[in-house]
């Protein structure tokens, strides 16, 4: 089960974050997502844990809980979808597909 978590301090790391979660279960991988410049938290990760039965109790038990002064908010991670912006090209500004 991957596991979304937010609203996490900068201070965390991907130790941390696995230590919080292993508590509760067999955990994967856990992976905090850091600015690519500045190699600086971006105050979420995700946790991928080895069964759903332990990844819906760290998610009962980590959900809300403060941690270094922060709330983090913890979910089952949703799959990403198109948004219909192609990093590689990139944004091209103007009307977009309009047509007229």
């Amino acid at each position: 089960m991957k596991i979304y978590v937010s609203n996490l301090s900068y201070n965390t790391g991907d130790a941390e974050l696995n230590d919080l979660f292993a508590a509760h279960g067999e955990v994967t991988s856990a992976k905090v997502i850091t600015d690519r410049e500045t190699g600086r938290s971006r105050g979420f990760g995700f946790v991928e844990m080895n069964s759903d039965a332990d990844g819906n109790a760290a998610i009962a038990a980590l959900n809300d809980k403060e941690v270094e002064g922060r709330t983090m908010n913890v979910s089952i991670a949703r799959e990403r979808t198109d948004n219909g912006f192609n990093r590689n090209q990139g944004n091209r500004g103007g009307y977009g597909n309009r047509r007229w």
